[in-house]
Parts: C-alpha cells; sequence; structure tokens
C-alpha cells in the first residue's frame, strides 16, 4: 500500500502541512523536523519528487532503464531512444541496472515517484519472469528482451544464433562451442538457436552459460586453451564476452583463426580492427531505439490497445575471424 503523507502527519502526531514544511524548508524547530524525520522512516514514506514540480499527472519526462551502460550496445541504445525522445519532445531519465534485479526494483520506484510518461526497459531474466503478464503501473515497453504481456521490441536472437552456426558449418568448422550471457532472455534465446542449428547439422553442442563481462568470457577461454580443450570455432552471445574471448586468445598468445575461428555479437567499430576482423551478428540498433518510442506513444495513446512484439532481423557481417578451416 503507498504511504501518503497523511499516514507520516498522524504518525508524527501533527498536520499534513506540517509536514510538508518540515520536508522541505519551511518555518519548523529542529525538534519538529527530527520528529517527522522519525515518522518518515518508521512509515517507510517516499515522497512524490515530481509533485513538487508539475500540476500535471504526465512530466513529459521517459524512464531508459538499461542493464549494462558499460555495454556498447546499450550505449548505442541509450544514443537511439534519446534520439527519438528529442524528435517527441521528451526528456530521458537514463537509469544502469548492472544486471541487478534489486537495482532494477530501486529504478522502478524511482520512475513511478518521479512520474515519468513512460520507460523503456532492458529487464534481467529474473525480471522479466516477474513481469510475465502483470499490467504495469505506467506504460513500459521493453527492448532487446521480452516478457509475456509487455510490449517488446527484440532481436529475432533464434535466427541469429542459429546464422552463426550455419557460417561456421559452411565455412568447414565441426566443433563450435558458444558462451552465452546467463543474466538475459537475450542469451537464453541466442543458445536456443545455436543448439537447434547444431542437431540440425548432426553436431554435439558444447555452450557455456557466464556473467555477461569481458572477465568471465578471458577466463574461459584462458581454461580452454590451458587445458587442451579449445574447440575449432567459438560464438560470444553479445559485445562484452566477445571482447573476452579475443583477450583470452592474445593472452595466451594464440592467433584468430589459425588456431580457433570467433564468431559474435554487436558490430562495435572495435570489431573490424582486431585481427582480420571478427565475423559478427550487427543489430539495427536505431531501428530498434526508433520502434521502441513509436511502441511507447502508442500505448499512451491507446492505454488499452493489444500487446504488440516487434521482431527485427539482424545480419551476418563476415569477415576474417571465421575463414575457412581445413577440413
Amino acid at each position: 500500500m503507498t504511504v501518503s503523507i497523511k499516514d507520516v502527519a498522524r504518525a508524527a502526531g501533527v498536520s499534513p502541512a506540517t509536514v510538508s514544511r518540515a520536508l522541505g524548508s519551511g518555518p519548523v524547530s529542529d525538534a519538529l523536523r527530527a520528529q517527522v524525520a522519525a515518522a518518515v522512516r518508521d512509515t517507510g514514506y517516499r515522497p512524490n519528487l515530481s509533485a513538487r514540480r508539475l500540476r500535471s499527472q504526465e512530466s513529459g519526462t521517459i524512464g531508459l532503464i538499461v542493464a549494462d551502460i558499460s555495454n556498447p550496445f546499450f550505449t548505442a541504445v541509450a544514443r537511439a531512444v534519446e534520439d527519438a525522445a528529442y524528435v517527441a519532445g521528451l526528456r530521458v531519465i537514463l537509469c544502469n541496472t548492472d544486471e541487478n534485479p534489486e537495482k532494477e526494483a530501486m529504478y522502478r520506484q524511482l520512475m513511478e515517484e518521479e512520474r515519468v510518461t513512460g520507460v523503456i526497459f532492458a529487464p534481467t531474466r529474473a525480471t522479466a519472469e516477474r513481469l510475465a503478464g502483470r499490467a504495469p503501473n505506467f506504460p513500459i515497453v521493453l527492448i532487446d528482451r521480452a516478457a509475456a504481456g509487455w510490449d517488446a521490441v527484440v532481436l529475432d536472437n533464434v535466427a541469429a544464433g542459429g546464422a552463426l552456426v550455419t557460417h561456421l558449418f559452411e565455412n568447414g568448422y565441426r566443433r563450435i562451442a558458444g558462451l552465452f550471457g546467463n543474466a538475459s532472455t537475450t542469451g537464453i534465446e541466442r543458445h536456443a538457436g545455436y543448439a537447434a542449428a547444431m542437431a540440425r547439422l548432426g553436431l554435439p553442442a558444447s555452450a557455456r552459460f557466464l556473467p555477461p563481462s569481458v572477465a568471465a568470457a578471458e577466463a574461459e577461454i584462458g581454461g580452454w586453451l590451458a587445458r587442451g580443450e579449445a574447440p575449432e570455432a567459438v560464438i560470444a552471445s553479445n559485445g562484452l564476452l566477445l571482447l573476452g574471448v579475443v583477450r583470452g586468445m592474445r593472452a595466451a598468445g594464440r592467433s584468430i583463426p589459425s588456431d580457433m575461428a570467433v564468431a559474435g555479437f554487436d558490430n562495435e567499430t572495435w570489431t573490424e580492427l582486431v585481427g582480420p576482423g571478427l565475423t559478427v551478428i550487427e543489430q539495427p540498433v536505431a531501428e530498434m531505439g526508433r520502434a521502441a518510442m513509436g511502441l511507447l506513444l502508442e500505448r499512451l495513446e491507446t492505454p488499452g490497445g493489444a500487446v504488440r512484439k516487434l521482431v527485427l532481423e539482424g545480419t551476418c557481417v563476415v569477415r576474417g575471424s571465421t575463414a575457412g578451416a581445413r577440413l
């Protein structure tokens, strides 16, 4: 139940007007201000920050909650959403969760306090599962990740994961391993595409689910190489894991693709500069940002409309990291 300023007033034994003055800079004694502060703590009251500034229920501001702003993909998503919001006359509050469900909950609470017009959100897998089928408190569009009952814009992750396997197979690779992020539905879907393609081609799958970080992938690759367990090729399911693969191979003094072929996701500038260039799935990030904003505006216009999920196609950018294997 939402705690109101009247609840705080009852707990403190003062009037709501006195609570307002004590929480602001009004003329109250230090003792009375401390009395109100104690009541705030006891009741768990969280002030509606935007109510001090706005008369309307909408702030002209949207929230953008991303999983990891250090991931170049989400940096690009933030730019795309901000561009689209600017065109729509909206401001953006950017929040970074570090793939942490507790931070996600905190920032969703912040969005309620700020009375934002709506939110674009890239949730962790744990939060996406809790969101499934629930009615939002305000318009929310999911981006990069999906949950049942919510508007979303995503890549066709299953197709993209399968496309990388097919590309490697056609270039002569048979022992193809995969590193997949363990925090989001994206990693699960890309693994599903990988596993289905491997089964269709009669190849044994070898997958690891890792925290979506450079360090995790670097350690995994280093272990493979040290134990002599490296596959012929590896697929990394996001840009951070892909960078970790490259660092792990470089630290071990191995070459791409002669010692191991490498493919992954996200066509960042650095991927064309590593060795012979890395084969990647390029995501239509700008289109994803525009589409997410479009869905949000549609939801504001027709709150009771049918839930929409837009699935966009990626492009396989082929470079030298997957040059043909010796059969």
